[in-house]
């Protein structure tokens, strides 16, 4: 018996909507636009505590603004990478199983680390 060969429509139904790679490329996009002052702020923050010891950076961390901008550093960073990571693995694994479950270990890591961050900053806090 001759296998049966699927239509161009048929191959591709169960795959999403054309829709939700634009959504992507936009949060992408969005989350990078929010990244460059975060991390301009960052970098200009720890210069200026560079020599300092862990007492002045326990202080600098323990304000109310730089704690917010800091956790929000964090999840934008890691939510970021997440959406990168995952353009990555789409397009350079090709056995769908693998590429399955690379993007869900990917996407738990990235939250796991996330979390574990914003715990960081928490701790240091109090």
């Amino acid at each position: 018996m001759k296998p049966v060969k699927q239509t161009p429509l048929a191959s591709a139904r169960g795959l999403g909507s054309a829709r939700t790679g634009s959504r992507h490329w936009w949060l992408q996009r969005v989350s990078a636009l929010a990244l460059a002052p975060l991390t301009i702020w960052f970098v200009v923050s720890f210069t200026v505590l560079i020599h300092n010891n862990y007492q002045a950076y326990s202080q600098w961390i323990a304000s109310p603004l730089n704690a917010v901008l800091t956790i929000t550093l964090v999840i934008i960073l890691f939510f970021h990478m997440s959406l990168g990571l995952q353009v990555i693995i789409e397009d350079y694994l090709h056995t769908n199983r693998i590429k399955l479950l690379s993007v869900v270990a990917v996407q738990f890591a990235c939250f796991v680390f996330a979390i574990a961050g914003i715990v960081s900053i928490l701790q240091m806090i109090t």
